[in-house]
């Protein structure tokens, strides 16, 4: 008899997962636009306010923090929250994660690196960025430097959809709402001084040449309507030149700007260079022609410009009406 022994049946090879494909390059874009466009919007709606606004006040507090916070944010969602999650919130959403060769996890200095070497795609004119449309591996210069990859995973099971929708609407209102009042307080602002410019150049001069000017006849009125356009700093010393005036006479001086230029304007204050041309005497045989140049400022009271202070810059040259 002949016994049948039957093989021994082989086990079957162990077969090794295949590898997950490698991420597109739009799904690389979405992701980081999603990344990081919401946080730069919001920083650079209230970085206007932040730079340029008065340096106290609550508001321009809020609007730095706002500005920091927003920034933080997104250094946080693309360095730290990958290396503890796996994922930042743009790549649940596409459904994409950076991994090394090979497929470990990237973990936190490679992926601060990482986001340090995009600087190197920007550079090189944004070829960096395009890189993974012809790149085998679908890799960035970055990628290429930091030895990463991005493939494709399965997405966590949380509704990745709403959350970023919450995120992108948080982000867009507080952004509209910085726009708003950037331009409350700085645009128009801007637009507030500009038109106290124009003011003070315009009137500027007229209030220096009714200070200066006085009739004989009209003497003591046409002084004190001078104190009435100067600020209670200045009127005092105005008031000492006056007394000097007095003693010397009844006359007239008359002054008139010929040209004038703003050199400083804000909301309360302003400065001006006056050359000024005139003439003193009430008959044609003791009159006499002036020229002087003089820096004026100004100070805002209410709605009304004062002159808080004039210095002669080039003293008064007087010629006589026969020279």
């Amino acid at each position: 008899m002949t016994a049948v022994v039957d093989a021994p049946v082989e086990a079957p090879a162990a077969q090794t997962p295949p590898a997950a494909p490698f991420a597109r390059w739009h799904s690389r874009a979405g992701a980081l636009a999603v990344d990081v466009l919401p946080g730069l919007a919001v920083a650079a709606t209230t970085a206007p306010w932040s730079l340029a606004g008065p340096r106290i006040g609550w508001s321009w507090w809020v609007q730095t923090a706002v500005a920091v916070a927003a920034l933080l944010g997104v250094i946080v969602n693309r360095v730290l929250l990958p290396s503890l999650t796996g994922w930042t919130l743009g790549r649940a959403l596409c459904g994409i994660r950076v991994v090394r060769r090979g497929g470990a996890a990237a973990g936190l200095g490679r992926l601060l690196l990482r986001d340090v070497a995009h600087l190197l795609d920007t550079a090189a004119l944004f070829v960096g960025w395009l890189w993974p449309l012809w790149d085998r591996r679908n890799r960035t210069f970055a990628d290429l430097l930091m030895k990463t990859e991005v493939r494709v995973v399965a997405r966590p099971e949380r509704d990745m959809r709403r959350l970023v929708g919450k995120v992108l609407i948080g982000a867009v209102v507080v952004a509209v709402t910085a726009v708003a009042v950037s331009y409350l307080a700085v645009y128009r602002q801007g637009q507030e001084r500009d038109g106290l410019r124009a003011q003070i150049a315009e009137q500027g001069p007229r209030i220096v040449e009714q200070m200066l000017s006085y009739g004989a006849d009209t003497m003591d009125e046409d002084l004190n309507h001078a104190q009435a356009l100067t600020t209670e700093a200045y009127r005092p010393q105005l008031v000492a030149q006056q007394d000097i005036v007095r003693k010397g006479g009844a006359t007239s001086n008359e002054y008139w700007a010929v040209s004038s230029a703003v050199l400083s304007a804000s909301m309360d204050e302003a400065a001006m260079l006056l050359a000024m041309q005139g003439q003193r005497g009430t008959t044609a045989e003791d009159l006499k022609f002036i020229t002087a140049t003089v820096r004026v400022d100004f100070d805002r009271i209410g709605e009304n410009w004062r002159v808080d202070n004039l210095t002669v810059l080039k003293a008064p040259l007087m010629q006589g009406a026969g020279q």
